[in-house]
């Protein structure tokens, strides 16, 4: 076995299946020792079983590789710490985290509970922080490490049904950055994938018009195992340069996405009024407003 990550110590989140399983088959084909974590939740959270994180696992060994199986919930703090700590104690080290464990709990805006918020807010969000933070001292004290967070669409650009998981996703984006600047001082890198992928998660999006159905159809024809690629990359020294960033992979396309930036300004040197805003300085931005559209409405074409 040998490859980018040749010798790497490599944990990843939610992998007992959809994305986080190939990232990890891939990241042990390429040389690294990986900690296969899950739950073994279903789609929006519930239950526990330590079978899926254990088939990868014994797939990578069959295959040849090094992996350990564990079953910690990236949603508590303590749990968390042990995640890591299962790569150190096994393996000696940490070198990549992959932050992909996630949870659905679609609903529309008006209908969302509380419980439904809190609950995708807590794997999503709090889950990539948990688990970076308690990686984030080996990788100061060490001087190298990489993040690699799933974001998604969703967030970065909007999709129906989904508040509480777009809220966490681009949160999570906004975590990636701060990390990048807060962690750069000592070697560490942190980058975002959005992953277009056909998973169990997608099969949860409220497919109510003929569009959606035809948007999900489209994402079945995209493996998750395109996404592993870029994710085996971004963990590799050869990302050494790569860092705050924000990636998209559909099918065979990898996208850099914008971050936000202004775009357009408007000045008046006696300051504004409510009375003069309406009038002239949302009259001069209206050109550069962005549209309402959802991911589905961006990215319309088939996949290539």
């Amino acid at each position: 076995m040998s490859g980018m990550v040749e010798g790497k110590v490599v944990v990843v989140t939610g992998a007992g299946g959809g994305i986080g399983r190939d990232i990890a088959l891939m990241m042990a084909k390429h040389g690294a020792q990986v900690v296969v974590n899950d739950i073994g939740a279903s789609v929006s959270g519930e239950g526990n079983d330590a079978g899926p994180a254990q088939r990868v696992v014994d797939e990578i060994k069959a295959a040849g590789g090094k992996a350990v199986a564990n079953t910690d919930s990236v949603s508590e703090p303590a749990a968390a710490q042990r995640i890591v700590e299962t790569a150190v104690d096994t393996f000696g080290r940490i070198d990549v985290v992959v932050n992909n464990a996630g949870i659905l709990r679609d609903r529309f805006f008006h209908k969302m509970s509380e419980p439904e918020w809190d609950a995708v807010i807590k794997v999503h969000l709090y889950g990539a922080y948990y688990v970076s933070r308690a990686a984030a001292n080996h990788f100061k004290e060490q001087g190298s490490g990489a993040f690699v967070h799933m974001t998604s669409t969703s967030g970065l650009i909007g999709n129906f049904g989904q508040a509480n998981y777009s809220a966490a996703k681009l949160g999570i984006a906004a975590l990636s950055k701060s990390i990048a600047l807060d962690m750069l001082r000592f070697n560490v890198r942190s980058n975002c994938i959005a992953p277009f992928a056909w998973s169990r998660m997608i099969g949860s999006i409220p497919t109510e018009t003929d569009e959606e159905k035809a948007r999900v159809e489209r994402i079945k024809q995209m493996t998750p195992a395109k996404i592993a690629p870029i994710a085996v990359y971004l963990g590799s020294d050869a990302a050494k340069e790569v860092n705050g960033q924000i990636f998209a992979v559909r099918n065979n396309e990898i996208f850099l996405i914008s971050q936000p930036r202004p775009v357009r300004s408007v000045h008046r040197s006696e300051g504004w009024t409510p009375e003069t805003v309406a009038e002239h300085a949302m009259p001069a931005l209206k050109s550069s407003f962005f549209a309402l559209e959802r991911s589905g409405d961006v990215f319309t074409w088939d996949p290539i």
